[in-house]
């Protein structure tokens, strides 16, 4: 026998909208803790569209919109239906409701008296019996009584959808809408005393529409309170929070649980920041909540200025700042903490200008090599937690060298040049300066380079030489904007005087040239190149090259063929090229064909001294591969000799400080 089980904290009925809508002396009431109203248009449309039809069917058939989750409390001005879950829904049709009514009233007063019994209070006339969010409850209130507008009225949802209503419903359609909304059900949670709110709020969220998890953790931290604590932590703490952070609050947040806990936070596939959250701050009892919700408060205020480094107290200190926003946000989580520990007095100033000197490095150089900045930061929040020399040494291990760095600015188009360039040039922050191409990028075919030849008599092979290398750093300036917009897309004799007259003296030594040419840029990127690697240099001594990236010369030799080695490696650097480049045999074969057409002379001293692996004939039997009609590559070597070669022939040609490998997981674990 099943003993039936009575709910004792949870009432859920099941009852037609309207008639709950306008039964009842209670109001109800949309907590602090809730979202903004937030329908749009769209979902106007699409609820008024359910009306329309389900009016036109019999009696019978019904319309449910959801479940609508509330608790009773007690007010000023009697019993409250504190609303948790459904106020997106109530509010709208309360819009609704009033468009209907007004547009009623002078035609069927009857029936606007009877749409006025759901808006309004019976004890309360003038008074709307849902309440919004505080901040907004004037506005509503101004829209479903029909109230005149102050002149300085704030636009809302609430004008906008209620304008829609208007606009789609007439006086003769009126009826079949009030038919179709007499026809929507919902149920009715009622909550006591000993529910947990959160818990059925978060059960009833987990299907449409889904709250952002800064929203989610807004409801959390709020809900359990009485409506007095609600009012505190909102008015002291979370809306400062707000204000600081603006549009940027979801990621303020991510971002803040990143510093907080030294590991990643995913923001896909669900409430990843939300669930973090919750792990680290479990139990939100008053006293311990308004500890920690003054620690958010304080960390908003300092992301606040991460996103303004212009309110930055200290002018060094903002400038630093401003430069770090070059590369977007990735760091701000290592960067709230050691200028919140400065605000506190424990890191100093000089401290905190060298890190924010040394991110700026590793950054800038990671940029320059095509190094992402995926899952970097956690890495460095928990190497902060361990002391300075800890976290030098983090950065250290992930700025790429000055070697590579050459190889980058040499071969590939410079990243961030505005920043690169002022900084180099010492203009000052702010200053109106654009990036002026010495040779244009698409150069017009009168366009010269000496005032002799014009682009279009150039050959093909010419016009290539200098395509690949215009948006490197040798062929880049920085030029005030009036100078900068005479000069765009002129030859270059004719930019000279223009360049003379820059206030930069990086500009103004291009002035006395007589001509400009690839070799002139290749000069002029390796006199930059010097400057770059002492403004942005790799701090931290010789921990390890280049996050992960190893020079070619370093690689490990193993004897045979070691399990695994067909994956030994992610892939390789090649000069500034990227390549899919798994195992040794892969990169022998490619190194020698490469440098057969780019240095063939290195390839033949190289076999010739050490008699292989290129022969004029395939001789044997084994693994040939072809370079041209006279010549073949031998492939049937072991392991540790073709590793030997490509280091021994990439020497030959000049070039080994400029090829690196990156192990992969089974490269690391061989």
């Amino acid at each position: 026998m099943v003993t039936a089980l009575t709910a004792t904290n949870v009432d859920a009925t099941a009852v037609n909208t309207i008639g709950w809508l306008a039964s009842g002396e209670w109001t109800i009431v949309v907590p602090v803790y809730q979202r903004q109203y937030r329908w749009d248009i769209g979902g106007c449309e699409q609820l008024l569209g359910d009306i329309r039809a389900v009016a036109e069917l019999d009696d019978r058939r019904m319309h449910f919109i959801g479940s609508v989750l509330s608790a009773v409390s007690p007010g000023a001005d009697g019993d409250e239906l504190v609303l948790i879950d459904g106020q997106q829904r109530m509010t709208t049709l309360m819009l609704l409701v009033a468009a209907l009514s007004h547009t009623v009233r002078a035609s069927d007063p009857e029936l606007a008296a009877e749409l006025e019994r759901v808006l309004e209070r019976p004890s309360s006339a003038g008074r709307t019996k849902l309440r919004p969010h505080r901040a907004w409850a004037d506005v509503f209130e101004r829209v479903v009584l029909d109230l005149p507008a102050p002149d300085a009225s704030r636009a809302s949802r609430f004008d906008d959808n209620y304008a829609f209503f208007r606009s789609q419903i007439s006086a003769a359609e009126a009826p079949r809408i009030w038919r179709g909304l007499q026809k929507l059900e919902h149920v009715a949670i009622t909550l006591g005393a000993g529910a947990n709110a959160q818990q059925i709020f978060e059960s009833l969220n987990s299907t449409g529409e889904p709250l952002r998890d800064h929203e989610l953790i807004h409801n959390y931290v709020l809900m359990g309170l009485s409506h007095a604590q609600q009012r505190e932590i909102e008015d002291d703490y979370w809306l400062p929070i707000e204000r600081s952070t603006g549009e940027s609050i979801a990621a303020f947040w991510r971002q803040y649980l990143v510093m907080h806990t030294g590991r990643e936070v995913s923001v896909t596939g669900g409430r990843g920041v939300y669930d973090v959250f919750r792990q680290e701050f479990p139990l939100l009892e008053i006293d311990d909540l308004r500890g920690h919700a003054s620690d958010w408060r304080a960390f908003a205020a300092v992301y606040r200025i991460l996103l303004e480094p212009a309110t930055a107290l200290d002018d060094e200190v903002g400038r630093h700042l401003a430069y770090l926003n070059t590369f977007g946000s990735t760091i701000y989580p290592l960067v709230m903490r050691a200028y919140r520990d400065h605000e506190l007095g424990l890191m100093s100033r000089d401290r905190l200008i060298e890190l924010l000197e040394m991110l700026q490095s590793m950054l800038l150089r990671r940029a320059a090599v095509a190094v992402n900045n995926d899952r970097l930061v956690a890495r460095l929040c928990r190497a902060y937690d361990d002391g300075h020399e800890a976290l030098v040494t983090a950065i250290s291990r992930v700025t790429p060298s000055d070697d590579r760095v050459r190889v980058a600015l040499k071969y590939t188009e410079l990243v961030h040049p505005e920043y690169v360039l002022g900084r180099l040039a010492g203009a000052e922050p702010g200053a109106q300066l654009d990036v002026d191409h010495i040779v244009p990028a698409a150069p017009s075919d009168a366009w010269t380079a000496d005032g002799a030849r014009e682009w279009g008599e150039l050959t093909e092979d010419e016009q290539n030489s200098f395509r690949a290398v215009a948006k490197t750093l040798g062929n880049l300036t920085l030029l005030e904007e009036e100078l900068a917009a005479q000069a765009f897309d002129r030859s270059f004799p004719d930019k000279t005087p223009l360049y003379g007259r820059s206030g930069l003296p990086l500009t103004r030594d291009l002035a006395g040239l007589p001509d400009w040419s690839t070799a002139r840029i290749a000069a002029r990127s390796a006199e930059l190149t010097k400057r770059f690697v002492q403004v942005w240099p790799r701090t931290g001594g010789r921990v390890i090259d280049d996050d992960g990236l190893t020079p070619i010369l370093d690689a490990v030799r193993r004897r045979g063929w070691p399990r695994g080695w067909q994956r030994e490696w992610s892939y390789v650097e090649y000069r500034g090229e990227h390549w899919e480049v798994p195992d040794v045999k892969y990169l022998f074969n490619r190194i020698f064909k490469r440098l057969w057409a780019d240095s063939r002379a290195s390839v033949v001293s190289y076999s010739a001294r050490r008699g292989g692996p290129v022969y004029t004939a395939p001789s044997w039997n084994g693994q040939w591969d072809r370079l041209d009609d006279d010549n073949h590559l031998y492939m049937g070597w072991d392991y540790s000799y073709m590793l030997a070669a490509v280091q021994g022939v990439l020497q030959e040609a000049g070039i080994e400080s400029e090829v690196f490998v990156k192990y992969s997981y089974i490269g690391e674990a061989m």
